[in-house]
């Protein structure tokens, strides 16, 4: 396994990984990013990434903790209720634009607010398609995360309804 490795996150944040820069922490740094600009400004200490394997729950999805295949925002704020609705509707906003490859504990039972994990395995080719499109758009003004979105709009709203119930029927 590599050593943890720091990411480009906004400024006085951090998290570890493994690895090098993998599709899925290209990934999992978009998802950190939009947090940080939409839903809440975190300051360091309320982001985790990887984690060695001893204490995590094995056949659990925190276990992707382990792998560097997930991050908490957070932690320690994952109960439901977390967040206010307009939070969850940004986190939800966030998720579709994931194109279902990332997948919320708060969808999950027992319910985790603040873990955000790949709902793919690190091959699957959507895993790398959505990776190439997320570093096309941050190499692109006026795309990317920091780009303000409405996450109210209709098409938004349906396109985040329908990965809610693709991804809490499995």
């Amino acid at each position: 396994m590599h050593a943890p490795r720091r990411q480009r996150l906004p400024p006085r944040l951090t998290f570890r990984t493994t690895g090098g820069s993998s599709p899925w922490q290209t990934i999992l740094l978009l998802v950190v990013r939009r947090y940080h600009y939409e839903v809440e400004q975190l300051p360091r200490v309320d982001l985790a990434g990887w984690r060695r394997i001893d204490g995590l729950k094995k056949d659990g999805p925190e276990s992707n903790l382990a792998s560097g295949r997930a991050v908490r925002i957070r932690p320690g704020a994952g109960a439901s209720g977390s967040l206010f609705p307009l939070q969850v509707l940004t986190v939800r906003d966030i998720l579709a634009d994931c194109e279902g490859v990332v997948r919320w504990g708060g969808d999950d039972s027992p319910v985790d607010e603040s873990l955000f994990y790949l709902d793919r395995g690190p091959d699957d080719a959507s895993v790398r398609k959505l990776a190439d499109r997320l570093r096309r758009a941050e190499a692109t003004p006026g795309e990317g995360a920091g780009v303000t979105v409405d996450v109210l709009a209709p098409s938004r709203r349906d396109r985040a309804k329908r990965l809610v119930r693709e991804q809490r029927t499995r």
